[in-house]
């Protein structure tokens, strides 16, 4: 597939594009920065701008599509990942504009464009748990896709608000448009730091101790690219399991104590739960943690 980008120079989109470019896709990165990855080209762009996710939205995905003759093309998708990617690393009103608007300004380009396939990165923080102020116990766990999210935070909320507007979209264009609730991303390196996370389970409650792996995050990226026909779906995107060592019995017991379970889970599973990635997309871990942090149990 010939693929639209925006983000692929973030820690997440880094890995994800190149995972995607090994299965073959003809990925062309939209960034602020270029990405400059081996057969993969980069196009300069902002997101908040219309006119250039427009203009972007035809671009060649490459120098040699000069030579066919065909002209400019639509892509066959799209992954929006470009954003401000956390609370406090800008004003809180920058980062609603920039992630709203931006969402925006891609998701009209592309389905006016006549694309039929859009999958849109939104997060485990619409949840209303990781960057709620003060402790916030979730109304049930574990977390899925059917729970009412209610963030109180400018970078949740604008996650919840690009949900509603991607499913608005989709239902005026009947093309398939995912979200992805992405979980806290793990590049290789960032497993040295599960050793602490091990001996502070706490430290992880704020994400219900889960996390994605990048390049995992690539594999659900690619099979959601894959599946067609669902409409618009909201997926949860994280690994089998939690992120640190603890049976759920205990962690529930010291830092969800008051929290309800809808049912039975699994000693290590997941709390944020990835049933339906596994389920509807066939989802298969490759990255669980444990198998580069050998020392923990």
């Amino acid at each position: 597939m010939r693929v639209l980008f925006t983000g692929g120079s973030g820690k997440a989109g880094k890995h994800v594009v190149a995972y995607l470019a090994a299965q073959g896709h003809r990925v062309l990165n939209v960034d602020k920065v270029a990405l400059r990855h081996p057969g993969v080209s980069d196009l300069v762009a902002d997101i908040t701008d219309s006119g250039q996710m427009f203009n972007a939205m035809t671009a060649y995905a490459s120098g040699d599509e000069l030579e066919d003759g065909q002209g400019h093309r639509p892509f066959d998708a799209v992954v929006h990942f470009a954003a401000i990617p956390a609370l406090m690393l800008a004003p809180d009103n920058e980062t609603y504009r920039v992630n709203v608007m931006g969402t925006y300004n891609v998701l009209e380009a592309a389905l006016k464009s006549g694309i039929r396939k859009v999958i849109i990165a939104s997060s485990e923080t619409t949840y209303g748990v990781c960057f709620s102020d003060g402790q916030t116990d979730p109304a049930y766990l574990p977390l899925d896709e059917a729970y009412p999210i209610n963030p109180m935070d400018s970078y949740g909320m604008s996650k919840k608000v690009n949900e509603v507007t991607a499913e608005a979209f989709q239902r005026r264009t009947g093309a398939d448009v995912y979200s992805l609730r992405i979980g806290n991303v793990m590049e290789p390196q960032d497993y040295a730091r599960f050793p602490d996370f091990a001996k502070d389970p706490g430290s992880r409650r704020r994400i219900t101790f889960s996390y994605i792996d990048a390049r995992d995050l690539g594999q659900i990226v690619d099979l959601a690219l894959k599946k067609d026909g669902l409409g618009y779906q909201v997926f949860n995107a994280v690994n089998d399991t939690n992120s640190v060592p603890q049976p759920n019995a205990d962690l529930l017991a010291q830092f969800f104590p008051k929290v309800p379970l809808t049912r039975a889970v699994e000693p290590n599973e997941s709390l944020l739960s990835n049933q339906k990635i596994r389920q509807i997309l066939g989802f298969q871990e490759q990255h669980n943690w444990r198998n580069y942090v050998p020392d923990t149990h």
